[in-house]
């Protein structure tokens, strides 16, 4: 009798995670994001830059540059961009210290006339209004020392930073191939084709990102310009572009960017409606590239909906503070690149995707 032998078939089953499960990792996530803040915003920064400048680096290499050569070529064209941004703010401080002493006599008219009205409005004396001048000066005195050691802190930690993402960005650019098979190890030989693409992919999704944000710019300062120029402010591109450039610091760039024509309006016009105006001129265009421009113009060139946008800003903003708000829409864009191309990860890469169909 012939026995004929059994053939084994052994069905792999993929585990599907429960809600509780993928919830308690996105917690885990948020919690490393937001503690490893000190380590990972220098390094997704750095991360940034060398996608930014690989092809640069790339092309020189193949035109036979030696590839040391070539990345402190391109980390110094880098630098000297944003050594014109900072020369630009710079300008921005000595125009406004001409026009301070001319600002300074407005500023006290100006708290006179406040005087003059709380005594006879609200019957508070000028006695009285001084007592209130003199304790606020000594509350805010106490605090004065605290504050400098804040600040000298933080610039002491920026000047750090500064010299230091451009020395991660060199090396990872020099190590690229050690970090890329590096990876390669950490996945099966199936995915290798993968892991391949999804890098040429993630280069992409950051050269995107930058031409979405270049965009942002002209628009914010296309609009900046009309805005002033209907007001009347006198050099409203110069002004508008200036504001534009400067968005890119948070909270803080438009505030410097609009001291300047807030005061040379107030000299000139010898009214606090222009200033007003500028300030609602700004405030409006600052509304629409928050929520409007930046996300639509960015959004759609990652391939990602407006929706997600915001609320990777938003998480962002939560996490990181204000550099967080800018480098999560990437960050979603490497995100949506994975959830195309991993199958238990259709659901969100629907939820990511552009196409309401």
């Amino acid at each position: 009798m012939i026995q004929i032998p059994s053939t084994q078939v052994t069905v792999q089953t993929t585990r599907r995670y429960t809600l509780l499960e993928k919830l308690q990792f996105t917690v885990l996530i948020c919690v490393l994001l937001y503690f490893g803040r000190t380590l990972l915003i220098p390094l997704s920064i750095a991360l940034l830059i060398s996608c930014l400048l690989y092809p640069s680096c790339s092309w020189m290499e193949k035109k036979g540059i030696n590839k040391s050569v070539a990345i402190g070529i391109a980390i110094f064209g880098l630098c000297l961009l944003f050594a014109g941004v900072a020369y630009l703010l710079f300008l921005q401080f000595a125009r406004f210290s001409n026009e301070w002493l001319q600002l300074r006599i407005k500023l006290s008219e100006a708290f006179k006339q406040l005087g003059l009205y709380m005594a006879s409005h609200f019957g508070i004396s000028k006695e009285q209004q001084d007592a209130w001048l003199k304790n606020i000066a000594d509350s805010s005195g106490s605090e004065l020392i605290p504050f400098l050691r804040l600040t000298l802190y933080s610039f002491s930690v920026m000047f750090v930073l500064l010299i230091l993402i451009p020395i991660i960005s060199a090396l990872i650019l020099y190590y690229r191939r050690q970090l890329v098979k590096a990876l390669h190890n950490l996945f099966p030989v199936s995915e290798k084709d993968k892991i391949s693409e999804i890098l040429r992919a993630t280069v992409h999704t950051y050269f995107s990102f930058i031409k979405g944000m270049l965009l942002v710019y002209l628009i914010v300062g296309i609009l900046n310009s009309i805005g002033l120029a209907i007001i009347g402010i006198p050099n409203p591109i110069l002004f508008g572009f200036i504001a534009s450039i400067l968005t890119f610091i948070p909270y803080v760039g438009i505030l410097i960017a609009s001291l300047l024509p807030i005061a040379i309006s107030w000299i000139t016009f010898n009214s606090i409606w222009y200033p007003l105006g500028v300030i609602l001129v700004f405030t409006i265009v600052q509304y629409l590239e928050a929520n409007v421009i930046f996300p639509f113009a960015v959004s759609n060139r990652l391939n990602i909906n407006t929706l997600a946008t915001i609320v990777a800003i938003l998480v962002g903003g939560i996490l990181w503070g204000g550099i967080g708000m800018i480098l999560f829409i990437p960050f979603l864009g490497i995100i949506k690149l994975i959830a195309d191309k991993t199958a238990g990860l259709k659901t969100l890469s629907i939820l990511l995707d552009t196409n309401d169909e």
